[in-house]
């Protein structure tokens, strides 16, 4: 029971760091690791640690108690320098967000070291068949909650870079290609452009990396049957390059049916060669509602 216990404070300590990844990174810098991809290191590395003694603790290794208590007893010495250096007050993340570098923190740290130290030396008996399979029941739920709440901080990561990024759109420039609005001839060189929907022609060359991994893309949206594409290589199609003032691959170019320029731009991705087609259809739309 003892080592169930302690074994659960250590994996607690690294799930409530793994809920909050970007604070418990930031507290770091309290112990002076400066550099957000040492942090990174230094954070994958303490919990890693303590999931990796815990498991051993509970599984009663008397070396993982040991280890255990000074790794304790090292983080406690780590805050008392970091109080005697001005830090009392700032984040420690120890256990989780809220955790801050004080006296308390330093005294908690050691008795939980203490008590580990102990485990060695307290009384055992050997677990029953029915006993390690609860125990190993419980491992493998504390496990599947770090893990759930560690993906959800994965998925908020992900959420806040992309709107650190912004929205993921083409890049149109006024004098690049032909003028939105104009009328392209271009547009009786695509496949049959079927009722309501959109012309796209892009426009690649041979020595593009980009326009090579964006082919399995294209052909996906080739496959749309509101669509009509149709690819314009830059050596076999260099008169529409040409007549199209074309500045550069990829690029995309969406009309319709009429051949009535909609939207154009470059792109490095999917979402940018998507942008393209939403804002056809924003033009469209608008421009029928104009002459409604």
């Amino acid at each position: 029971m003892a080592r169930l216990v302690l074994g659960l404070v250590l994996a607690g300590s690294a799930v409530l760091k793994l809920a909050s990844p970007a604070s418990s990174r930031a507290a770091l810098g309290t112990f002076e690791i400066e550099g957000e991809r040492l942090r990174w290191v230094a954070w994958v590395l303490l919990i890693a640690v303590e999931l990796g003694l815990a498991a051993e603790v509970i599984a009663g290794s008397e070396g993982a108690a040991w280890l255990a208590a000074g790794f304790l007893a090292l983080f406690a010495a780590a805050l008392v320098g970091a109080i005697l250096r001005g830090r009392a007050g700032a984040p420690c993340a120890c256990f989780g967000s809220r955790s801050t570098v004080s006296w308390g923190s330093v005294a908690r740290n050691l008795v939980l070291a203490a008590c580990f130290a102990v485990l060695p030396f307290l009384p055992s008996r050997s677990l029953s068949t029915d006993e390690w399979l609860a125990l190993g029941l419980v491992v493998a739920l504390i496990a599947c909650v770090a893990l759930a709440i560690a993906v959800l901080a994965l998925a908020r990561e992900v959420g806040m870079l992309r709107l650190r990024l912004g929205p993921a759109a083409a890049l149109e420039i006024a004098d690049e290609g032909p003028e939105i609005g104009s009328r392209v001839e271009l547009v009786r060189r695509l496949p049959e452009l079927p009722a309501g929907g959109i012309g796209l022609a892009i426009f690649t060359s041979q020595g593009c990396r980009v326009c090579s991994g964006l082919a399995p893309a294209i052909s996906t949206l080739a496959s749309d049957p509101d669509l009509a594409v149709e690819v314009f290589d830059e050596g076999a199609d260099a008169d529409a390059w040409d007549e199209l003032r074309i500045p550069g691959s990829p690029f995309a170019l969406a009309v319709e049916d009429s051949g009535i320029v909609l939207a154009k731009g470059t792109f490095n991705n999917l979402a940018q060669l998507e942008s393209v087609l939403a804002t056809a259809h924003r033009r469209r739309t608008d421009l029928e509602a104009r002459f409604n």
